[in-house]
């Protein structure tokens, strides 16, 4: 699903060069299982970030989907992260004042998706994660466990290939933090790719393939 070959990421920070990236290669099969793991700083985040589709790399080649990212325009990048790839952050991105419903359908707007059929799918999705009974509940009136699925479910409402989580039990309390990352797994077993960032290593150890970073590379 992505091939990443010695890819490299630089920023211009007030006229001095910071180097994320240092040359990275590695591949992301279908339904694998990819534990990215490093400290602050590491460079995890922008690898996640590029592995998204969310930014591009300074150097390197970054094919999704078979789609090389340095040939697609603003538009058709986000018509690839919208096709292909399913977002889980630490910090959920919900829209507070929107129920969990309309919060899991809004991928669905922008690909055009009537509004009775996304409040359909939306709420199936919701099903299926567990939170049935809370379609129409607000973030203020869930838990962070219940938040957290809220924003799985709107990650798979459009059926990605690729589900990203960036520190996905980051906000969450032991027991919470495993209930989610065994729906991450249930999802894995049938056949969506989960790449995982974390600093924790005991979340790490559950994937079958852990990628160590440090300064900017794999080590």
């Amino acid at each position: 699903m992505i091939v990443a070959t010695d890819i490299a990421r630089s920023y211009d920070l007030g006229g001095v060069t910071v180097s994320a990236l240092r040359g990275v290669s590695l591949t992301v099969g279908e339904g694998d299982y990819v534990a990215i793991v490093g400290t602050s700083g590491s460079g995890k985040s922008t690898l996640m970030h590029l592995l998204g589709a969310l930014d591009r790399p300074t150097s390197g080649t970054l094919l999704i989907d078979g789609r090389d990212v340095s040939t697609l325009g603003p538009a058709d990048m986000a018509r690839l992260r919208n096709e292909t790839i399913g977002f889980v952050f630490q910090s959920f991105h919900l829209l507070p004042r929107t129920t969990a419903r309309d919060n899991v359908a809004l991928p669905l707007v922008y690909r055009g998706t009537g509004r009775r059929e996304r409040r359909e799918r939306a709420a199936a999705m919701l099903e299926r994660v567990g939170l049935a009974h809370r379609v129409d509940h607000r973030p203020n009136q869930m838990s962070g466990g219940e938040q957290q699925r809220v924003a799985i479910a709107r990650a798979l409402i459009t059926s990605p290939s690729v589900l990203l989580a960036d520190e996905p039990t980051g906000n969450l309390d032991s027991t919470t933090g495993q209930q989610v990352l065994t729906l991450l797994e249930s999802l894995n077993a049938e056949g969506v790719a989960v790449v995982l960032v974390t600093h924790d290593r005991d979340v790490a150890a559950r994937a079958r393939r852990q990628i160590v970073m440090k300064d900017g590379l794999i080590v």
